[in-house]
């Protein structure tokens, strides 16, 4: 019986903690937020959204109904001009604890011909079966300028 014990302590032992998995899953996060602001800067808002967009992503809009889906999402933008004068960094990230779910929140800035516009965003972020990080729901409101 103690060699039993002794087994499953060693095996939990070099088990990975699940403080362990948040933290890596956080980075991962961040790292995947920030990969999606770098393709919006070069590529454009509406493509990187997509790009990192879950099959089943939830997009709210001010004064509009939220698109379902990431075929309605692309539907949705068809129409519209794409953006890349606008770019966002997180300045906060969790993970769960079994690393399969996050958020980040960060702040964003979009430069207009005569305007530069400021706000804050919140993105949630699934983890697929691939590993990749994909977000289910994203949103965000203008803000004032930032104070220096």
């Amino acid at each position: 019986m103690k060699k039993i014990i002794a087994a499953i302590i060693l095996f939990s032992a070099c088990l990975p903690k699940q403080t362990d998995i948040s933290n890596r899953s956080k980075k991962e996060i961040i790292s995947a937020d920030l990969a999606m602001s770098d393709m919006a800067a070069k590529e454009g808002f509406h493509k990187a959204l997509l790009a990192y967009a879950d099959d089943s992503v939830v997009k709210p809009s001010e004064g509009e109904f939220p698109v379902i889906g990431k075929a309605a999402l692309a539907k949705y933008w068809a129409a519209k001009n794409e953006i890349t004068a606008i770019t966002w960094e997180p300045y906060k990230a969790e993970a769960s604890m079994s690393g399969e779910i996050g958020y980040t929140l960060g702040n964003w800035k979009f430069v207009a011909k005569d305007s530069t516009y400021y706000g804050n965003y919140y993105t949630i972020w699934k983890k697929q079966a691939d590993g990749k990080w994909k977000f289910v729901v994203d949103g965000g409101n203008n803000t004032p300028p930032p104070q220096k």
